[in-house]
């Protein structure tokens, strides 16, 4: 389909009804999760959420038992950290992306000691008799099993490294959380049998599914997304042909899925998105405008996130969940009127509902002290130079 010109705030309202959040609700977590086909999971409860408000399973309770029933799956895929994902799409997926992203991760692999060697096969010889017959086990627990025995990764970050390969290389994925832990499965006992697919099918499929779900968004967006290559990208849109659409944007290109909802149907304006919500974490370049004053416009931090309202960066918020409440507070842009910060606290409520607590709500004043204090968030300081 040829490219139409856009303007930007077309795309937002777009993206949002496209991702089911200004549009009607998908009946399950796992139908919002095969939407977005990987949904990053690092902060597991804060995914939940994401989940619940794309879904009518809008509680905590029925988002952690669809993962505990293994209708949705847990485990790194896509790039080097946790995602959600259908059991039906880990396989092909998986098979298409592991690679490369274990390529990327080969400094890390000498750096711990883990480049194919002795221990790493000890491991992966291990880990299966250890979880057969879905005894499902927790990182704890594995590690003291590992500890026991002779030759093997030692707790700590070889051990999480080697979680982390088993679940690339599809040996093993989430299995129910154990009181509040992630615990380990085998993908053989817990993912039934998928039909394999050829690599050019399993890309254009990928493609299909980013851009039907993610869109309207452009190719740097999916090789962010995917950890896949501009020309493997443009391959695939060429096969995919017509069954996109194409549109301009201040002479950028993006691409979306003109059959996915796109026109605003919900009453909700406002939303307290986890910092790595599908909806913000995937569009480095065109995303939402921030509000001026905000109180601090660069919030990549796993305990203050965004605040989006009438689809503008409005401010930030955390939380704090105890046994009956949960208290939210936020910390908003001045030149929001009473209508907006009446949202955002109804935007709160939600989450309270979701959480099933009494809210506690409380706007703050100021710019938060972030995670890593001035010096930023740790991932995003400048590297030292080495020592000669």
């Amino acid at each position: 389909m040829t490219g139409m010109s856009w303007h930007r705030d077309r795309v937002l309202r777009s993206r949002l009804a496209t991702q089911r959040l200004t549009s009607a609700p998908l009946p399950r977590a796992r139908d919002a999760v095969r939407l977005l086909t990987c949904v990053q999971s690092q902060e597991r409860d804060h995914a939940f959420f994401s989940l619940g408000l794309r879904s009518r399973e809008a509680t905590y309770d029925a988002v952690r038992a669809a993962l505990d029933r293994g209708d949705i799956l847990r485990t790194h895929i896509l790039r080097p950290t946790w995602h959600f994902v259908a059991p039906d799409d880990l396989r092909w997926i998986l098979a298409l992306t592991s690679q490369r992203v274990e390529r990327s991760m080969a400094a890390r692999h000498r750096q711990l000691g883990l480049d194919d060697t002795p221990p790493l096969r000890r491991a992966f010889d291990l880990l299966p008799k250890l979880l057969r017959s879905r005894n499902f086990l927790t990182r704890k627990e594995i590690g003291a099993e590992f500890a026991e025995r002779d030759g093997l990764p030692e707790p700590g970050s070889q051990l999480g490294h080697v979680l982390l390969l088993a679940e690339l290389r599809g040996l093993i994925c989430s299995g129910p959380v154990k009181g509040t832990q992630h615990s380990y499965a085998l993908v053989d006992e817990v993912v039934p049998p998928t039909r394999q697919r050829d690599r050019d099918e399993a890309l254009a499929e990928l493609v299909r599914r980013f851009f039907a779900g993610h869109g309207p968004a452009t190719v740097k967006d999916f090789t962010r997304w995917s950890s896949l290559t501009v020309a493997d990208t443009r391959a695939a849109l060429a096969d995919i042909g017509d069954d996109l659409a194409r549109i301009e944007v201040d002479g950028t290109t993006l691409w979306f899925d003109p059959s996915m909802p796109n026109r605003t149907t919900r009453p909700e304006t406002a939303f307290l998105l986890p910092v790595y919500d599908e909806v913000v974490l995937t569009y480095p370049t065109l995303t939402f405008p921030v509000a001026d004053a905000h109180p601090h416009a660069e919030s990549d931090d796993p305990f203050w996130a965004r605040v989006i309202v009438d689809r503008t960066n409005a401010g930030l918020w955390k939380r704090v969940v105890q046994p009956t409440t949960v208290r939210v507070e936020t910390r908003l842009a001045p030149g929001l009127d009473a209508t907006q910060r009446e949202a955002i606290r109804l935007a709160a409520q939600r989450m309270a509902g979701f959480l099933g607590r009494e809210l506690d709500y409380v706007e703050g004043e100021g710019t938060p002290e972030l995670w890593g204090g001035e010096a930023g968030h740790p991932a995003r300081r400048p590297r030292r130079a080495a020592v000669s």
